[in-house]
């Protein structure tokens, strides 16, 4: 499919993979997207696909160029499904000279044992492909210390790597203005939580770098290729690095029995009456955390709960909380609860994480023995209040 000034995609779709990174559930497949500019006088492919594909990709850049050679090889990222046809590309096209920078040559040594013609890159560097002027920047830690984004200065075309991409396979064309693109607006949020979330800061830093330039297409590694809603794209990845979340509060739970969802709901049921329309309940057993991880990075409330389980928390609201910790998300507020048959271990604990993902905390946490009492209905009233006035007090 050609983009604009003789640029092609030439992208794959992963529809059968059911864990990306062998974690994350693709409900909607995935893409990998490798682009080819097929000047008059040069070629140059930018990222290549899971090696899986190879055959499939093989076949799409022939249908452009036939029986010419690529003269370049633009590598943005090092990660494997852009980077694991790298030594097959190698073979057919013998001659073909790799681009990246010094960080670049280590993982491609490291990876493929790769040696031969290359063109180390740094900061502004240009190269020239007839017509397309080609300049680099480097976006170290989006997601990957290697990862750089190259910008065709003729067309206005962003060649992104992993920054401004999502989940789901692209059913028919790639341009977003050609499709409909509403199922890659949450793919994007969670493909950013669960991917890029911990690096905020060198993400701003990206964005920064990027600002001055006239894109016009912005063209990732993974999802739609975006020409009419580059604004909306910019702003999400802007929001999120920024831990900026929406009025709302998320309520994530462990329960055995179902006595600790009890308390859950009569919590959801108080925040719906003092005024917050946005609660999202997740059973952290039933929910995949993928889907949970998107929603806190969405919301700016949060209220966790668990039954004792072994002196220590529910395993699964572990897990959770290890995984948030680990993205060292900003701006949330927090509340707790848990609950308890014999031994009290899960409320305080829960307060134990507090500390580390360093949250707002409000209102008191309510411990609850055994089942659901007056008096820990009434605690359950008091602590989505306190979360409620909270977020209201933030409205403008």
């Amino acid at each position: 499919m050609e983009l604009k000034g003789k640029v092609h995609y030439v992208g794959v779709n992963d529809r059968t993979k059911a864990l990306f990174e062998n974690l994350w559930p693709l409900p909607y497949g995935v893409s990998y997207n490798s682009y080819l500019i097929a000047d008059d006088e040069m070629v140059a492919l930018i990222d290549t696909v899971d090696v899986a594909f190879f055959e499939v990709y093989l076949k799409k850049i022939r249908s452009v160029i036939g029986d010419r050679k690529i003269d370049y090889l633009i590598i943005n990222h090092m990660e494997p499904d852009h980077s694991g046809s790298i030594s097959l590309i190698k073979q057919y096209y013998p001659d073909i000279v790799l681009v990246g920078n010094k960080k670049t040559f280590d993982m491609v040594e490291g990876y493929y044992g790769l040696t031969g013609d290359r063109y180390v890159v740094g900061e502004g560097d240009f190269l020239k492909i007839g017509h397309h002027n080609l300049r680099f920047y480097l976006i170290p830690m989006v997601h990957w210390p290697e990862t750089m984004v190259t910008f065709d200065e003729t067309e206005g075309i962003l060649f992104s790597g992993d920054a401004f991409g999502c989940f789901g396979a692209l059913n028919g064309g790639c341009i977003d203005k050609n499709i409909n693109t509403d199922i890659y607006w949450n793919e994007m949020r969670r493909y950013y939580s669960n991917i890029v979330g911990k690096f905020g800061n060198p993400v701003q830093k990206a964005l920064q770098k990027c600002s001055g330039l006239p894109i016009k297409m912005i063209c990732s590694t993974h999802g739609p290729v975006w020409e009419e809603n580059i604004p909306q794209v910019v702003d999400m990845y802007d929001k999120m690095s920024r831990y900026e979340g929406e009025e709302g509060v998320v309520i994530v739970y462990g329960t055995m029995y179902g006595n600790t969802e009890e308390l859950a709901e009569a919590i959801a049921e108080e925040l719906s009456a003092q005024g917050i329309k946005n609660i999202i309940m997740h059973n952290a057993s039933y929910t995949h955390h993928s889907f949970i991880l998107s929603d806190i990075f969405k919301y700016k409330g949060l209220i966790v709960g668990c039954t004792t389980y072994n002196m220590n928390l529910y395993p699964e609201i572990q897990s959770l909380l290890d995984k948030v910790a680990a993205r060292e998300m900003k701006n949330r507020i927090m509340g707790y609860f848990g609950s308890f048959t014999w031994a009290s271990a899960a409320v305080k604990k829960l307060g134990e994480y507090t500390e580390k993902l360093k949250f707002e905390v409000v209102g008191n946490p309510v411990e609850m023995k055994q089942t659901m009492k007056a008096d820990n209905y009434l605690q359950a009233k008091a602590l989505a209040k306190a979360m409620a006035d909270r977020l209201k007090a933030d409205r403008k």
